[in-house]
């Protein structure tokens, strides 16, 4: 194989990156730009598609002059994307006829609880896997449609396209060629069937959306077209949507594995093979990455809104610390918490509770509690959140999770992986290159292009550190219930 290198598209919420690697899974280089957040009112959050696309195609551009290596010798690029961020584009100017509406937006609440009216609720649970929220693609579509002048008629003549970030960037990429999804995406947007995988047409009526707007769905590793780089034709080969990829390039493909990133949110994704297993306890279920020679896997699935983005409030709101990396120093340097908690439900909260109408609290605060305390709470958050998540999924799966994989920014967090271990009382497993959700779009596209095949994915991720459980068991219980308690709160439904 001539072609040696792969790369990774991997668009998020707060940066945009292009990553180079060879064939042995190595970062040969990486490029990376900050993308701007747009707050019109509150609760709402946007993006500006057009900067997203020109901040992939800069990022790629310097990508790859930093890494030396020639365009010809590029097998292939995957992507992967920040997942229900939804954009409506122009077809014959491709330009978008609104900003992108981002995932953490609430502006489609009133949407969501006219559907819940319909009477829709154990159908959008049975069919799509999901709840009925505002964080899912489709209700952002249909406010889109609903709000934009004109937008509906031009919807319904065929003129206009949806997409969420991974569709946006293909279409751009190929010049107009392709306008197409897989299958980890288009399980995030509540209009698609999971169980007979394509777009729902009863939820389509219900928003009044027409299929012609919607993009084609394909497995996640597969021909989604060809960029024109410099006279050279690089197929795009691979796409998931951030979390699937993370768990695809953690190696958890089969049924039983389960990881967490904590990234700006903090998703806990736990693999349950080809059956569908429908949560009762307020997870999603949702695809994981699919390969054309192989039938569709699900998932379970835990979002948390408030993860990394709690530990960019510490920073950019309150003050009181210059950088993420800050904490783990303030964490260890400070003794074990005494009924101190933040819940961080800045978004509302997230899985397993869903209540869009929680606040961000705090609680337990004294005349003792100083910013150290606050930064100690926020950063517990972050594993007190993820073990409601886990703790749900063993219920619903009668499984004990035994390991946790673990990747993201946060994770470089030697004291949150600590606490996290002691909290859930299992092994904490961390990779030595923690971009692995770009690693796993990489792998899609390089499974498809012939420079690995899946059982290269075990052997090319190596182990960084595995975090054992040191906390005794009555602290353990002490700990949660009082985070129990704080949560019982918080919340308002």
């Amino acid at each position: 194989m001539s072609k040696k290198y792969v790369i990774a598209f991997d668009q998020g919420t707060t940066s945009t990156r292009t990553i180079v690697f060879d064939e042995k899974g190595t970062i040969v280089s990486i490029s990376q730009k900050e993308l701007k957040q747009y707050y019109p009112q509150s609760g709402w959050v946007e993006h500006d598609a057009l900067e997203i696309y020109n901040d992939q195609l800069e990022t790629f551009n310097k990508a790859v002059s930093d890494s030396g290596i020639n365009p010809e010798d590029i097998a292939a690029v995957g992507i992967t994307n920040q997942r229900e961020t939804t954009v409506v584009w122009d077809k014959k100017t491709g330009n978008p006829i609104h900003k992108a509406i981002v995932w953490l937006d609430k502006r489609t609440t009133h949407i969501c609880k006219d559907i819940e009216e319909k009477g829709l609720s154990s159908y959008i649970k049975k069919n799509t896997g999901l709840v009925i929220d505002s964080y899912f693609s489709g209700t952002k579509l249909k406010w889109i449609l609903n709000h934009v002048e004109g937008a509906q008629e031009k919807a319904e003549a065929g003129e206009l396209m949806f997409g969420t970030i991974d569709s946006w960037l293909i279409y751009k990429f190929t010049n107009g060629k392709k306008h197409v999804t897989d299958h980890t995406n288009a399980s995030r947007t509540m209009i698609y069937n999971i169980k007979k995988l394509e777009w729902d047409k009863k939820l389509l009526e219900a928003l009044n959306i027409p299929l012609s707007v919607l993009p084609e769905v394909q497995t996640s590793s597969s021909d989604f077209g060809f960029i024109n780089y410099e006279g050279v034709a690089i197929p795009i080969y691979g796409v998931a949507g951030d979390q699937q990829a993370s768990l695809f390039g953690q190696g958890g493909f089969e049924a039983g594995i389960a990881k967490s990133t904590y990234g700006t949110g903090c998703f806990i994704l736990l693999n349950t093979g080809k059956k569908q297993v429908r949560s009762k306890k307020g997870l999603l279920t949702t695809l994981t990455c699919s390969l054309d020679s192989e039938p569709v896997n699900y998932a379970l699935e835990g979002s948390i809104f408030a993860g990394g983005a709690s530990i960019q409030w510490l920073r950019d709101r309150m003050q009181v610390i210059e950088k993420a990396s800050d904490t783990e120093a303030i964490c260890n340097n400070l003794p074990p918490l005494k009924n101190v908690y933040v819940v961080p439900a800045f978004a509302g909260l997230g899985a397993p509770h869903w209540d869009s109408k929680a606040k961000g609290s705090v609680y337990g605060m004294t005349l003792d509690t100083g910013r150290e305390e606050l930064i100690k709470a926020t950063v517990n958050a972050l594993a007190y959140q993820t073990k409601d998540v886990i703790g749900a999924m063993e219920k619903d799966s009668n499984n004990k999770i035994v390991t946790l994989k673990v990747d993201g920014g946060a994770s470089a967090n030697n004291y949150l992986m600590q606490f996290q271990s002691d909290l859930l009382n299992v092994e904490v497993d961390r990779p030595k290159m923690i971009e692995v959700t770009a690693f796993g779009a990489a792998l899609l596209a390089g499974i498809k292009a012939g420079v690995w095949t899946k059982n290269n994915i075990t052997e090319i991720r190596e182990v960084d550190k595995v975090f054992d459980p040191k906390m005794d068991e009555k602290t353990r219980k002490k700990n949660y219930k009082g985070w129990k308690k704080a949560i019982k709160r918080t919340k308002r439904k």
